[in-house]
């Protein structure tokens, strides 16, 4: 009895195309799948849930902010689990906590009131409490762990062509990501926002039965070989196996450490802009709909970036990627300076457009060519908590620099220091193979 259950449902080796593909389609989706628990997801029900729990946009957004640290600090193990347990089974439990979790969201507003009424207390605390635990749970489960194992599935399965094929999958989610936010806002707008979370909720559970289907570890484990290669060529058999890196022989290398800091630095400042983009724009004069506005052509520089920075990475230095990364940084943040000038606008679009565009490409491709896929799980993981503390920590720093200073410009000031170290530090930040 527990070899059928042991038996694969489907035999990667007996696909009648190269299956990495398969997995290149499933685990795009299963990215797309995390929209709940990333901030672009959720941004959609603050004024909805914050008003149906009482709470203030201060007190909301505090607790986001203490879930997504408490996630970041944690969200370490999960990549040592990948590597333990393999991509199928992280991923599977991670969908299915991610539409669980979901399921307790749309609960919130009650669980609230019954535990109000059972302490016999009136209090903010209660539901700034509850979210805090639910927005943990949203953080790791969502843009933690079923983002790095769906990504990282992608990776194993490729070698060669894996900046290309990276490509198809950053574009994909480009335009899947953009677009969410309008439809999640009309299921709201129809069906209301506890019916929303439940209907995510659904989608989740019944998708986590593809990915425990078709997830699968690495070619190798089935008689496969990267790229859909029917055999090693001479010069691959004569080539030196590549060393894979485990998590502490990868913290001492420079490489680890300033891509790490560049990719964080583009999650600190994307989120802090998004988040606080309206108040940004008219604190220089501008409308709501000028703030909202640079999104359109923002999100276009990103996507033809990493559609051709992708495919080219294949063949060019990843070195080269990290400084036009950083260049793309200076524009940032000399556009944000300099926004009520004439060049402050299209600087600012120019440089977070490249920002998410060579994002998309290192944060995918960097890891198994610098360090290997043996232990590509523990070292993505750590990289990820980088990234979400970056994001959790982002509006607070701008909202700070806001009530201290009257302007965001200090954030451009720190933007500019930041750059300059990291451009410093990545001189001798050289691929450890």
């Amino acid at each position: 009895m527990a070899s059928i259950f042991q038996k694969p449902l489907i035999d990667p080796a007996k696909s009648p195309i190269f299956y990495g593909y398969v997995i290149l389609v499933i685990g795009t989706i299963g990215i797309y799948c995390s929209i709940p628990g990333q901030t672009i997801g959720v941004s959609v029900f603050t004024d909805p849930v914050k008003d149906a729990l009482g709470l203030s946009r201060n007190q909301f957004s505090n607790a986001y902010m203490i879930g997504t640290i408490v996630s970041s600090l944690v969200i370490g193990r999960a990549g040592v689990w990948f590597d333990t347990y393999g991509a199928r089974y992280v991923a599977f439990f991670a969908a299915i906590s991610l539409g669980v979790t979901l399921f307790l969201c749309s609960w919130s507003a009650i669980m609230s009131a019954y535990i109000k009424e059972l302490l016999s207390v009136d209090t903010w605390m209660i539901p700034f409490a509850l979210m805090t635990v639910l927005f943990f749970m949203l953080r790791f489960a969502g843009q933690g762990v079923l983002t790095m194992a769906s990504r990282n599935v992608i990776m194993i399965w490729f070698d060669k062509n894996r900046g290309k094929v990276n490509s198809f999958s950053s574009v994909a989610l480009s335009f899947g990501f953009s677009s969410s936010p309008l439809w999640v806002n009309a299921l709201i707008e129809g069906y209301g926002w506890e019916n929303t979370w439940q209907i995510l909720a659904i989608g989740l559970l019944i998708f986590s039965v593809f990915i425990y289907t078709f997830y699968k570890i690495s070619p190798e484990k089935h008689g496969l070989l990267p790229d859909g290669a029917s055999s090693l060529s001479s010069e691959e058999e004569e080539k030196v196996l590549p060393k894979q890196f485990t998590l502490d022989e990868a913290k001492k290398e420079r490489a680890f450490w300033m891509y790490g800091l560049t990719l964080a630095f583009n999650s600190f400042f994307i989120t802090g802009l998004t988040f606080h983009v309206v108040s940004i724009f008219t604190h220089e004069g501008f409308v709501k709909e000028d703030a909202i506005a640079i999104f359109l052509p923002g999100s276009v520089v990103a996507v033809t970036v990493s559609t051709i920075f992708n495919f080219l990475s294949d063949y060019l230095p990843l070195k080269l990627y990290l400084y036009l990364m950083l260049l793309g940084g200076f524009l940032a943040s000399l556009g944000f300076l300099f926004l009520s000038t004439a060049a402050g606008v299209p600087m600012l679009i120019a440089g977070f457009g490249i920002l998410g565009g060579f994002f998309a490409v290192l944060n995918a491709v960097a890891w198994p060519r610098f360090f290997g896929r043996a232990h590509l799980g523990s070292i993505t993981g750590k990289i990820m908590s980088f990234l979400i503390l970056g994001s959790a920590l982002a509006p607070s720093i701008f909202s700070l620099c806001l009530s201290t200073f009257g302007s965001y410009q200090m954030v451009g000031y720190l933007g500019l220091a930041f750059l300059v170290f990291l451009a410093v530090g990545s001189i001798k930040a050289n691929n450890p193979q």
